[in-house]
């Protein structure tokens, strides 16, 4: 049987095929998806979705799908993930995990990406080095910080007490957390929070003794006399009600919004530089940035110059370069750099701060100033933390809670948490 085709049915077929041929590029076009997975407040929230936003119009076909949590819920999910082969394409990752994660094959190595899809080669060397493990990089730091107090400057003027300098110690410090509580200006309201369990503040303390939290060859790098006078100066400032009680720091998250500083019943509390945008952004009242007090007027300061946070892009991700070029804009774009500002840190690469610092507004400018301005109150970047550092960080809150509500005594607690880092880090 002859079929006879017709110029009009070859070309309502032709048109037929075009259209089919436009879905399935269209199709295709909508493939390329990378999901982004992040700690920290709404607000950096909203500035990274923005950033995702605009890669996303200067990259057709391309769908971001951002998350994110609270730091506490943030790595037991990640875990999750990771184990469960969903990992995200694009993890952000703290200095403390980078050792584990890269060893444990989560994370892709980026080397081959250097010079052409990353463009990192006016970033400081040493913060590029901070994301190397075992001589090849696995992630690209999103900026520079440092710890530092977030204080209720407001508070500390109603109570009618200075703000703390760059040369007030851990003992002038304990006065003026006592001074703020009896004033009485606010009810329920005490000079600090309670610093026992933030690890980043144990480590500046430690710095000043001379010491570490980890040795470079992974190893504890203090002893259980060191951490009970770490824990018996805590005890003392509970005390003499220079910080909050127990049942008020256990309200703590370790998020931004539910620290003691945020939720009104201090006047200062530990953080890092780069959250000062998130802390005032939370309070009524004008926070300003302090560095931590020193041990001792001639102690020369523990601070340090470190990587915020990096991305790293998954192991298991489909598009390893294309995560490499969403990195590299999220840190080199201009008009994603003033989108994000010093929210992350500020910004490594040279051409971006210059082009940035005439944009900041007041907040950008206080967190710039003062991780530019620590002078030689800051020291060496430590080595990267050893695997299981993560778990050590846990185990410091268990243990100082366990502290401050009495269950243990400052001796018992120091024992107890080198004993519990010394087996993490064995395992590790």
């Amino acid at each position: 049987m002859t079929h006879k085709i017709s110029r009009r049915s070859v070309l309502a077929g032709g048109a037929a095929l075009l259209s089919m041929s436009a879905m399935a590029r269209s199709a295709l076009a909508q493939e390329a998806r990378l999901r982004v997975l992040w700690w920290g407040s709404q607000a950096r929230a909203d500035r990274t979705n923005k950033v995702n936003q605009l890669f996303q119009e200067q990259n057709a076909g391309v769908a971001i799908n951002g998350e994110f949590l609270g730091w506490s819920d943030y790595w037991p999910r990640l875990a999750t993930q990771v184990a469960g082969r969903n990992a995200p394409d694009i993890i952000q990752m703290d200095y403390r995990y980078i050792v584990e994660y890269a060893r444990r094959g989560a994370l892709a190595p980026l080397d081959d990406y250097l010079g052409s899809v990353l463009e990192v080669e006016d970033f400081d060397q040493v913060q590029i080095k901070g994301g190397s493990v075992d001589g090849k990089l696995y992630g690209i730091t999103l900026g520079a910080n440092s710890a530092a107090m977030m204080v209720n400057a407001a508070a500390f003027e109603e109570a009618g007490v200075d703000l703390p300098s760059p040369s007030t110690t851990w003992e002038e410090m304990a006065k003026i957390g006592a001074e703020i509580t009896q004033a009485g200006k606010r009810k329920g309201f005490y000079g600090l929070s309670d610093g026992s369990a933030v690890e980043p503040l144990l480590e500046n303390w430690l710095r000043q003794r001379g010491k570490a939290l980890f040795t470079a060859e992974g190893k504890i790098g203090y002893d259980a006399n060191d951490a009970a006078e770490w824990f018996t100066m805590w005890q003392n400032m509970r005390e003499a009600k220079a910080c909050v009680p127990p049942d008020v720091q256990a309200l703590d998250q370790y998020t931004v919004e539910t620290s003691p500083l945020s939720l009104g019943k201090s006047a200062a509390s530990f953080a890092h530089s780069n959250q000062f945008v998130a802390y005032q952004g939370v309070s009524k009242d004008k926070l300003a940035l302090r560095s931590h007090p020193l041990i001792s007027k001639d102690s020369k300061g523990g601070h340090y110059r470190k990587p915020s946070m990096f991305f790293s892009v998954a192991a298991q991700t489909k598009d390893p370069e294309l995560g490499a070029k969403y990195v590299n804009f999220f840190v080199k774009d201009p008009k994603a750099a003033e989108i994000l500002g010093v929210e992350r840190g500020v910004p490594e690469s040279s051409a971006v701060r210059e082009a940035l610092a005439p944009t900041l507004d007041e907040l950008g400018r206080a967190m710039l100033d003062y991780v530019s301005g620590l002078g030689p109150l800051a020291g060496e970047l430590p080595p990267p933390p050893p695997s299981g550092a993560g778990e050590a960080e846990f185990a410091l809150r268990n243990v100082a809670e366990q502290v401050g509500f009495g269950q243990l005594d400052a001796k018992q607690g120091g024992e107890t948490l080198v004993n519990e880092v010394s087996q993490i880090l064995a395992r590790g």
